[in-house]
């Protein structure tokens, strides 16, 4: 099967196409990746070469700037890349496009087309803003793309339940649709003395990550802050009081940190599944997450809830305190974050492009009859 697709250079979704695409070129499959928004970083070109070189012609790779439908100056989000995306779709002989953007739902093609909703901005907005989203072109433009895209979708993915409703509250989803977790692949982690420090990561800048909280804990252990603090448009979100900031850090120096830490906490007040968490488990930190619907369905019991900054605070006190609680805690939460595997997650997906090819194939037979 030949794949064309789509991914963006901004967040979790590299990571999400990264994973899948390795899963799903090594069940047999070529892949033509589209990466959108902002040209890739050195790291992101740097893993691109190494995928050329590892598959050959199996893998292709273009980088567009058009902006995502997310972004402000959205105006040119679709239309500034569904000419290329077709072409290339063409040039490939692509039987599937899976696409990680709503509006692509709406290309003109026979192609099947999957659409994963990673998040959405009015799902995002309900619980993250105080007030709802001020009317705008930019937000009328938004609705409009998605709402296309997703009427125009064979399918929709999301990779939680919660994340799957919440989208089908706003708008109007393909009969065809499907639950699949995310996957990923981290080293594990080697038994070693780890420090009794917290560490979160992610977006600073973005409210749903709800960092803030951290400056109403009362920790007994140090509170480490990883990722972007820079605002898109301009500014930077200063670190909460009693936590430090240690930047953006590559993969493996962010893993590394993890592997330190005997904490990773997830504050968010919006989060769709959470690739963060994942990988702070899969390095061995037991998860302390907000008691959110979507990470109770990721993390079951494997996880410790907390509701607000009374409780975290009361949380790490009693696990500072107690170091088997700790360690079985960090246990729990490994054992969990071992069921995301890319493996799982490519083979879903594969089943889900090949049941979107044959109902395209039944369709046209009945369209031609």
């Amino acid at each position: 099967m030949r794949i064309l697709m789509t991914t963006d250079t901004v967040g979790g979704i590299w990571t999400f196409t990264q994973e899948l695409t390795t899963g799903l070129l090594t069940k047999g499959c070529d892949i033509a990746l589209v990466s959108l928004g902002r040209w890739p970083t050195h790291d992101q070109q740097r893993w691109v070469t190494v995928m050329e070189y590892t598959w050959g012609a199996r893998f292709r790779f273009q980088a567009l700037t058009t902006s995502l439908e997310w972004m402000q100056e959205n105006g040119d989000a679709f239309a500034g890349a569904a000419p290329q995306l077709l072409r290339l779709a063409s040039e490939f002989g692509a039987d599937v496009l899976h696409l990680n953007q709503f509006c692509f739902g709406a290309l003109s093609t026979d192609l099947p087309k999957v659409v994963t909703a990673h998040s959405d901005v009015l799902s995002w907005a309900k619980y993250c803003c105080i007030e709802a989203l001020e009317d705008s072109p930019w937000l009328r433009r938004y609705v409009a793309m998605v709402s296309h895209g997703l009427a125009k979708a064979d399918a929709v993915v999301a990779p939680t339940r919660w994340m799957l409703d919440e989208v089908a509250e706003q708008f109007s989803l393909p009969p065809n649709q499907a639950v699949i977790p995310n996957g990923r692949s981290v080293a594990m982690a080697t038994h070693r003395r780890r420090k009794l420090q917290a560490i979160t990561a992610g977006r600073l800048w973005d409210c749903a990550k709800n960092v803030a909280m951290l400056s109403k804990v009362s920790s007994p252990v140090p509170l480490l802050l990883a990722g972007e603090s820079n605002f898109p448009n301009g500014g930077a979100v200063q670190a909460p009081i009693g936590s430090s900031c240690v930047g953006v850090l590559p993969a493996d120096e962010l893993f590394a940190l993890f592997r330190r830490s005997a904490f990773y906490i997830c504050t968010s007040l919006y989060e769709p599944f959470g690739l963060a968490p994942l990988e702070a488990a899969l390095c061995g930190c037991a998860i302390l997450a907000n008691d959110l619907p979507s990470l109770g369905e990721v993390w079951g019991d494997a996880a410790l809830y907390f509701d607000d900054a009374a409780s975290l605070s009361a949380l790490l006190t009693c696990l500072a305190a107690d170091r088997g609680m700790t360690a079985a805690a960090q246990a729990r939460s490994l054992a969990r974050a071992q069921l995301y595997t890319r493996e799982k997650m490519a083979a879903s997906y594969f089943e889900t492009f090949m049941h979107a090819q044959a109902m395209a194939e039944t369709n046209a037979v009945a369209h031609v009859s």
